[in-house]
Formats: C-alpha cells, sequence, structure tokens
C-alpha cells in the first residue's frame, strides 16, 4: 500500500507550544520605518484623518475619566494605548460595512464621524441619546453608521457578526463586517463557537483580536497557555495574522489586505492586535494592584500616537505647533459639549418601554405603574421634573 504524504506510520505528536507566529511591524517608535520597508498607501488627508481621530480619541478618554470621578457619569472605558489597532483597522474599512465592537471602540465611531455631541449624550444617558437613555455609558451604537450597538456581555458581538456577515454573503452587497473583541473575550465559548461557524460559512467578516495583555486583572500567561490567539484562527482554518498593535502602518496593511480577501474570497479573516491597556480596565478598576509602573512605562514608551506623530513630522506632513493647536480643539471642543449635554434632560419615564416590543406586554406594563408609584412616593429621591422626566 502507498502511503500518502500526508500520513504517518507512528504516532508523532504536534506540541503546541513550539508554534511560534511573527508580528508584522513597519514602524519604529522613532517614526522611521523598519528597516527600510515600504509604508502601505496613505495619503497625507488620510494620514490627518487617522492621527486625528486617535488624538480625539486619547483626549475623550482624558476628559471622559476626569467627568466620572467628578460625579459628573457613571462609568467609562478607555481606549487609551490601543488607538492605533482600532482607528488603524476601522480606516481600511468602507462605510457600508457593518462594525461590532466589544467597547473600547470609540475611536471606530469617532472615524465613521460620530460627533462630540452625540458621545456626549449618550455618556449622559439623556434624552438626545440615540439610544434613548437605556445603556450603561459606552454602549455606543449608531444605524446611520453601521456601528452595531455594544452589549456588556462579553463575546456575544463574535457569533453575530459571524452571522451578520453571512447574511450580507447572501445579499451579495460586496460588504463585510469588522468585530472586535479583546483577550478576555477570546476566552469565552462565543469566541470559538463564532469563529467556527464564520469558518464552515465562509462568512465575510474581518475579526479584530485586541490583544492588551489583561482581561480585567487575569494576564495572558494565565488565561492560556499558547502563542496567543493568532493560532486559533489558523486552528478554524482561518487566514490569520498577527500585527505590532501600536504600529498605525502595520495595522492599517493588515486591514486594508484582510477587508480585501474577506470581500473577493467571501471568508473570514482573523487579525490578532499585540498592544497594551495603559489605562485601566474600567472606571471601577485599580490596574496598581495587579501589574508594576515599571510595566506600564516600558509600554509607555510604544504610544502609538507618539510612533504616528514622528512618522508624521518625519514626512514634513505635521508639527509640534499644529498638534498643539489639534489638541487645544479637542480639548475645548469636549468640555463645550459635556457642559451642554448636561443641560439637556433626561428621558421621560413614561418612554422607558416604548421601542421594546411593537405592543408592549401586560408584565411590563405592570413594572413601569410599579416604578412609577415608586417615584411618586419619594419624590426626594429622584429628579423629577415637571414632563415626567427624571
Amino acid at each position: 500500500m502507498t502511503v500518502k504524504s500526508s500520513q504517518i506510520c507512528a504516532p508523532i505528536f504536534i506540541d503546541g507550544s513550539a508554534l511560534k507566529i511573527s508580528t508584522l511591524r513597519l514602524l519604529n517608535a522613532d517614526g522611521s520605518l523598519v528597516d527600510d520597508l515600504q509604508a502601505p498607501d496613505i495619503t497625507e488627508d488620510m494620514a490627518g484623518k487617522i492621527y486625528s481621530d486617535m488624538v480625539y480619541t486619547r483626549i475623550l478618554d482624558q476628559r471622559m475619566l476626569r467627568a466620572q470621578r467628578q460625579g459628573r457619569l457613571s462609568f467609562y472605558l478607555t481606549c487609551t494605548g490601543e488607538e492605533a489597532s482600532v482607528v488603524g483597522t476601522a480606516a481600511a474599512f468602507s462605510a457600508d460595512d457593518m462594525i461590532m465592537g466589544q467597547y473600547r471602540e470609540q475611536a471606530a465611531l469617532r472615524c465613521r464621524g460620530f460627533t462630540t455631541e452625540q458621545f456626549m449624550h449618550q455618556l449622559l444617558s439623556n434624552a438626545s441619546d440615540l439610544g434613548k437613555g437605556r445603556q450603561m455609558p459606552i454602549h455606543y451604537g449608531s444605524r446611520e453608521l453601521n456601528f452595531m450597538t455594544i452589549s456588556s456581555p462579553l463575546a456575544t458581538q463574535i457569533p453575530q457578526a459571524a452571522g451578520y456577515a453571512y447574511g450580507q454573503k447572501l445579499a451579495g452587497n460586496n460588504a463585510c463586517t469588522l468585530c472586535y473583541f479583546g483577550d478576555g473575550a477570546a476566552s469565552e465559548g462565543d469566541f470559538h463557537a463564532g469563529l467556527n461557524m464564520a469558518a464552515v460559512l465562509k462568512s465575510p467578516v474581518v475579526f479584530v483580536a485586541r490583544n492588551n495583555g489583561y482581561a480585567i486583572s487575569t494576564p495572558s500567561a494565565e488565561q492560556y497557555a499558547g502563542d496567543g490567539i493568532a493560532p486559533r484562527g489558523i486552528g478554524y482554518g482561518i487566514k490569520t495574522i498577527r500585527v505590532d498593535g501600536n504600529d498605525i502602518l502595520a495595522v492599517y496593511a493588515a486591514a486594508s489586505e484582510a477587508r480585501a480577501i474577506a470581500v473577493k474570497e467571501q471568508c473570514p479573516v482573523l487579525i490578532e492586535t499585540m498592544s497594551y491597556r495603559l489605562g485601566a480596565h474600567s472606571t471601577s478598576d485599580d490596574p496598581s494592584g495587579y501589574r508594576s509602573h515599571e510595566e506600564e512605562e516600558e509600554w509607555r514608551q510604544r504610544d502609538p500616537i507618539n510612533r504616528m506623530k514622528n512618522w508624521l513630522i518625519k514626512k514634513n506632513w505635521w508639527d509640534e505647533s499644529r498638534d498643539e493647536q489639534l489638541q487645544n480643539k479637542f480639548h475645548d471642543e469636549i468640555l463645550h459639549e459635556l457642559k451642554l449635554a448636561e443641560k439637556c434632560p433626561k428621558p421621560p419615564l413614561a418612554d422607558i418601554i416604548d421601542d421594546v416590543y411593537k405592543v408592549p406586554p401586560e408584565h411590563l406594563i405592570e413594572q413601569l405603574k410599579s416604578l412609577q408609584t415608586h417615584v411618586a412616593k419619594y419624590p426626594d429621591n429622584y429628579r423629577t421634573h415637571g414632563d415626567g422626566c427624571q
């Protein structure tokens, strides 16, 4: 009998720990290209837009973190340190593509055109919020911008993205889905179900795993024994790449090619971006309890915004004076819109069950009546207004 080349005649086990996937990097910290490699095709205008979105997101995070500490909003999650992983991918996709995020993708929304006013209304859950004040802060959503509303439970967006992209495939509209999640979400069962579903159905979805080193306080070393998340994509038969998540050029180059593959070949792609969460997991977290100051400082030297700024300056597309003007502009704009949004009333309590069902079921009607009775009984404990807002 002839033995095929794919067969073996003795029990030989594959040691998964020996599998090491290389990382794509094009840009050094000083703004120079690695070994004089070629940068992706990015025009000066596009580069300026990408950099502006990254800077805006950093300042938005800084200002909202302070606002939360001042008691002006209840909760916040930053994208700080991961701006290149998000903006670099979102910028490579079409406005017709659906984005499904986790909860650090405010930069992708900004890239799509979400305004400061819209950010403030959502964060404060007021009457002008697109979600009608029903979501926690940073749970953004925009039908107009093809940005699916964020859910709190980890990894639910992954199988949803596989299914939504399959619908895009059946529609034949040459669009795809961009799905973000962190390394912690990749430890959930939905991750495996979603990737397997996408691989089997050949859904045109690009999964972006933001590996920032921690799932809240759990370091990567305690989450998995293998070589990160990228090998899992290979295991499911998905085309996969790992990139330096703080290198905007590498991320954009990988994302551009990933979208082209997903749309042309009608199949899923996985991108693992290696980055670091410079801030706390959320405003409810204190990272000093599980990581060192030295570790944080080491990663600050790889700051994605500084790296891109250095590249722009080397190309004579930017300078320190313009950088200062841009930052001051965003500081003033965000603070101005925050103050305006704080004056906007809260949604009427009576509207809380509208749009959930076409006809509100009896149990929700009963719960609303009970809540209204409770608020009327203890008016001093609630900020109520003449129009019924609270």
